[in-house]
């Protein structure tokens, strides 16, 4: 989050302030460096999970090839799928987040340490792991075990058609994500991405937390604030429609203060009202909810607190917030279908299908109170609205230091970005590298934690930091 504008803090907890620094830091990657527990957590996490499902399902299969089952065959076809699918966005998400990692999947033996592999390696065999989870958990011989048990996905009993559809949707996520820049982007496999999203979920997937879901920092630690929590206006003020994002792009990087601007927005996930103070009458969260249809309020000048202007604001994420008032019971988005729909519009925009992606677009747009992009019939053509109605408004080249009305490319990642927000993981970081959108610099990926490789007597690596790998180019909106 910190490395993607997504969010900002300046204090040391889980290295935030490491993380969201400009120029950025590299991932140090030797032993009892300071960010060594969040370097180690998922890939530790994503690893032991996919082996864990893999040895699920030779356990499984041991029971059945001898003729017995764990309750009827559809059960033994049922949970062979889920555990294919959990070992599947396991291997997935090690692809997407580290440079490398072990194939765990039942074809290997559960005393079998495999070989680093790289990423790419990695999303093949996830893709075709989900590929497995479908004709198996989707089949016939398990229809008879649906719906799944509410625990599993909590709060969701999906039907059997339900399922096969969040595994679809994962795939389109899965493989799009991959990419590290946006070479490799452009390189993905778009007509798969869109016909898997197509046969995706059709309403948001969230999953109830409480009873041993735990959503964690999300929605409880980072209202705290203080220095835990706040919206850099990098990213956030392109919804600004008064010209204060622009005033704050024009400045150096380091004369830069959001704090001191009120950005006014028709996107009613943002707090609305003329001033400060009309914003805060807007979004008050003294209580035990939030207002419907918000995801952002402008907080009270009384809880600032400083830091670098680049990063500051007067603005927090708080669309979880009641679940953070009701001791972490509630339930939180986990899929996105917007996140969906805008995979298989980034698609139809690289096919020159801008009427299918718009449709799509036009559909999130209207639920948050932005008008229709209008007709487009090319990349390059702006969204309608005009400087002083339009939502994204974009720094421009060759100075940056512009913001004109985006296309219709940055009317679908603004969909993207404001859907996925503390919603899904890594989500503004992992498109932000394919997209080129990252700070020059910025880490994109993270190599393979320190006591992982000491275990297989292999050299630490770093990644990310300026002319170092694994970083990322100056890009498209000149940060």
């Amino acid at each position: 989050q910190m490395m993607s504008f997504e969010g900002f803090a300046t204090v040391a907890n889980f290295c935030m302030n490491v993380r969201a620094a400009v120029p950025p830091n590299p991932i140090v990657n030797d032993r009892g460096n300071q960010c060594d527990v969040g370097n180690k957590a998922d890939f530790s996490n994503f690893q032991k999970l996919a082996r864990n499902a893999a040895n699920l399902v030779q356990a499984l299969d041991i029971i059945t090839k001898a003729g017995n089952t764990t309750g009827s065959a559809a059960q033994d076809a049922r949970d062979r799928g889920f555990a294919q699918f959990v070992t599947a966005i396991s291997l997935g998400m090690t692809a997407l987040v580290y440079d490398s990692g072990g194939i765990v999947t039942n074809q290997v033996n559960s005393n079998t340490i495999p070989p680093l592999s790289g990423y790419q390696a990695l999303m093949t065999a996830a893709l075709a792991e989900i590929d497995s989870a479908i004709a198996t958990g989707g089949g016939t011989a398990a229809a008879a075990a649906y719906p799944l048990p509410s625990a599993w996905i909590s709060g969701n009993g999906m039907t059997q058609a339900q399922f096969v559809q969040f595994m679809h949707s994962w795939k389109a996520r899965l493989r799009a994500g991959v990419a590290r820049t946006p070479a490799e982007r452009a390189a993905v496999s778009w007509s798969s991405v869109i016909a898997d999203a197509t046969a995706g979920i059709t309403a948001d997937v969230g999953i109830l937390m409480g009873g041993g879901w735990n959503c964690s920092y999300d929605c409880s630690q980072m209202y705290v604030s203080n220095g835990w929590h706040e919206m850099s206006l990098m990213i956030l003020g392109m919804a600004d429609t008064s010209g204060a994002y622009e005033t704050f792009i024009s400045s150096p990087l380091a004369a830069r203060d959001g704090s001191q601007l009120v950005i006014h927005s028709p996107d009613l996930r943002l707090p609305q009202g003329a001033t400060r103070a009309a914003q805060n009458a807007d979004t008050p969260y003294s209580g035990t909810s939030f207002k419907p249809g918000r995801y952002f309020n402008n907080r009270l000048s009384s809880d600032d607190f400083a830091g670098p202007g680049y990063g500051s604001s007067q603005y927090d994420h708080k669309r979880w917030l009641a679940i953070y008032r009701n001791s972490g019971v509630g339930t939180m988005v986990q899929f996105p279908k917007a996140e969906n729909d805008m995979l298989a519009a980034e698609g139809y925009i690289y096919a020159g299908n801008f009427a299918a992606a718009g449709t799509l677009i036009d559909a999130s747009r209207a639920l948050h109170g932005l008008p229709s992009i209008g007709a487009i019939t090319s990349a390059s053509q702006q969204i309608q609205g005009g400087v002083n109605g339009c939502v994204p408004q974009v720094p421009a080249p060759p100075a940056f230091n512009t913001a004109p009305c985006g296309s219709i490319l940055e009317a679908m990642k603004w969909e993207k970005r404001m859907e996925t927000a503390y919603v899904s993981a890594y989500s503004w970081w992992i498109d932000g590298r394919g997209w080129g959108d990252l700070v020059y610099g910025m880490p994109t990926m993270f190599p393979v934690p320190n006591e992982e490789m000491d275990s297989r007597q292999e050299p630490f690596y770093i990644l990310g930091g300026i002319g170092n790998p694994g970083s990322a180019a100056k890009g498209t909106y000149g940060f």
